[in-house]
């Protein structure tokens, strides 16, 4: 019985090699709060296109340091006025004809103050940014 020809095994391992170099997606940003624990919704729908959707992270600081809620946009603490430049640097990055598909997801935890998220959304309103989404977990109807 002959055997197998194993010549083009390394060509194979190579290639999935690369496919999944290419195709893996790295973590955008470390969370520098704690990881918030999102309300409950029964009726949610996945984001399309996340390259067009900007974070804005809600919740307590890891440390305990800062006192009430802490602002996180990309990988540093913020504050409600540092959302203004933050969402005008994406609407620079993207092509002027999706300005207007950019959303604006907050990903606040369940004790955060109303107040702070009434902050947020009048940040936003003052920049023309009126596409928000809130994030939440999917649960079943009762």
């Amino acid at each position: 019985m002959p055997a197998v020809n194993t010549a083009s095994l390394p060509d194979i391992v190579f290639m999935l090699l690369f496919f999944f170099m290419v195709t893996t997606v790295m973590r955008e940003t470390e969370l520098k709060i704690k990881p918030p624990k999102l309300p409950e919704a029964t009726e949610v729908k996945k984001l399309e296109k996340k390259n067009l959707v900007s974070f804005v992270y809600v919740g307590k600081s890891i440390d305990g340091k800062i006192k009430g809620d802490v602002i996180q946009l990309n990988d540093k603490i913020s504050t409600v006025k540092d959302i203004r430049s933050f969402i005008l640097a994406k609407r620079a990055e993207v092509s002027q004809s999706d300005i207007n598909k950019l959303t604006t997801s907050i990903k606040a935890d369940i004790t955060t103050e109303v107040g702070t998220i009434y902050d947020i959304k009048s940040e936003l309103r003052e920049i023309n940014a009126l596409k928000i989404n809130y994030s939440t977990v999917q649960v079943a109807k009762k």
